[in-house]
């Protein structure tokens, strides 16, 4: 029978890319991480490691995925049943898009300190694209992201819905308005994400609806990036509500565009692992704060009704 061990050390290898570094790793010596991994793959029949290029082969991978979540669930259990005696303890792993961390992460770190002191928050700031694979690698606890995530490794239940604005300077004719429509919009030459990103595809296909082309100033990869060079006087830029919190100095204004989509963001999680008592309580304490303060947030609409009830997550492959 395989040994939890012996698939901690398969981890270790895959993770340092080789049995010296995951000796290190595991504070032991490259003879025992050797051994662990011989007795394993003759227990499997395959061989798991590549040697010469010091990385998985595909049964290895396949292993590797199934220890992932053992390790999740084995770790579950201690979390679970130490909420059950006293405070949560334990670490969860959240990953958040930047934009949505900008008003999100501080009121959530402040939350969870001080109901559960004991239970350590860790933030990874990514895009949807690198936070999906971590969560399907077990490496992440939970995930905001923008909506839909079509992976049907992936559960999502619906947080906020944000409108898209264009931020312009106050001396600008787009800044004169209370909102623009699109059409209207497309007589100027603005900022945009690059053409192949989400955010781009999403308002490429609202203009088409409307049968106007929107008129690129520049083309910028990256949402904060992008807001950047619209305060300091570039050109006006097409962003998401949340990428303007907090970082609109005087004499700009957020003009909401009509007849674009509202952006979509929800939590993801792996479907195929049962969440721990400690990230059910900050995606708790996450539902929370967007009901609390999307009232406060200029273009940001909490999307389901907070209830007593956990979280209610749906599959992602689902219509």
């Amino acid at each position: 029978m395989m040994d939890v061990r012996q698939l901690n050390v398969l981890l270790a290898v895959a993770e340092h890319q080789s049995f010296s570094a995951a000796a290190q790793a595991l504070h032991t010596v490259q003879s025992n991480v050797s051994a662990h991994i011989s007795r394993l793959e003759h227990e499997a029949g395959a061989t798991l490691i590549d040697r010469a290029r010091r990385c998985l082969t595909p049964e290895g991978q396949v292993v590797a995925d199934r220890a992932r979540r053992i390790q999740v669930e084995l770790q579950a259990i201690s979390d679970d049943l130490a909420s059950m005696r006293a405070n949560l303890t334990g670490t969860v792993t959240v990953g958040v898009i930047g934009t949505t961390a900008r008003w999100i992460v501080p009121l959530v770190l402040d939350e969870v300190g001080r109901l559960h002191e004991s239970l350590e928050v860790v933030i990874l700031d990514a895009t949807t694209t690198s936070l999906v694979p971590l969560l399907v690698q077990n490496r992440l606890d939970l995930a905001v992201v923008n909506l839909p995530v079509e992976d049907p490794d992936i559960e999502t239940a619906e947080l906020f819905s944000e409108d898209r604005v264009v931020i312009a300077s106050e001396d600008h004719e787009l800044a004169q308005r209370d909102r623009i429509d699109l059409a209207e919009l497309a007589r100027h030459e603005i900022l945009l994400p690059p053409k192949g990103t989400a955010f781009r595809d999403e308002i490429d296909t609202d203009a088409r609806r409307v049968r106007v082309e929107l008129r690129s100033r520049a083309e910028i990869d990256g949402l904060r990036l992008l807001a950047s060079l619209a305060f300091a006087g570039f050109a006006p830029a097409l962003l998401p509500a949340s990428a303007t919190h907090g970082a609109s100095p005087e004499g700009w204004r957020s003009v909401r565009v009509d007849r674009l989509s509202p952006r979509l963001v929800g939590l993801a999680r792996n479907r195929r692992t049962m969440p721990a008592a400690p990230p059910r309580a900050v995606a708790d304490a996450i539902r929370r704060i967007v009901h609390r303060e999307s009232a406060n947030q200029p273009h940001i609409h909490a999307v389901e009704a907070l209830s007593p009830q956990p979280v209610a997550y749906r599959s992602s492959h689902l219509p």
